[in-house]
């Protein structure tokens, strides 16, 4: 359990720590480096995360909106306006720091949108990407998919991320 405990935690904190740096450029395959466009790039981190089976690294991003009640404490439910960034690498070993996993390739950057009147059907929470720098909701089929994963956290406002801020 404790080995557990510490492998998650050096995943937190690498993601932390290099999650600036990574936000504001990332290497593409052939190791030149590679701009990620986005509104959502000067956004401040609320939490990130590890997803084991995909083999990612996600920091997920709040715009001022979703930072603010974050920090009240204000999530349940979250409010109008609040716009959430996922932001996902695919996991890579740190070159001189092999027990350390941190971001590798940029993987996607997609989003949740609140608005409680828009999307009333899927739980006042809109889906989407970015793409080419704009963000680009999902079309009604795609939206009810992504909010079918997310139906088992109804209890938080339908949002898988809990704040770091708190």
């Amino acid at each position: 359990m404790k080995k557990s405990h510490n492998r998650k935690l050096g995943v937190f904190l690498a993601a932390v720590c290099l999650s600036t740096t990574v936000l504001a450029e990332t290497k593409s395959p052939e190791g030149s480096a590679k701009p990620i466009h986005g509104a959502y790039i000067d956004w401040r981190l609320l939490a990130v995360s590890h997803r084991e089976d995909k083999k990612t690294l996600r920091a997920i991003l709040g715009n001022d909106t979703a930072i603010a009640a974050a920090r009240a404490d204000q999530t349940k439910p979250w409010p109008d306006g609040s716009i959430l960034a996922k932001v996902v690498w695919k996991e890579s070993t740190h070159p001189n720091w092999p027990q350390a996993i941190v971001p590798g390739e940029f993987a996607s950057a997609e989003a949740m949108v609140k608005d409680s009147t828009k999307y009333a059907n899927t739980g006042g929470w809109g889906f989407g990407r970015w793409e080419a720098g704009k963000l680009v909701m999902h079309e009604e089929a795609k939206a009810k998919e992504c909010f079918a994963c997310h139906t088992p956290m109804k209890h938080n406002d339908y949002v898988y991320t809990f704040s770091a801020l708190k």
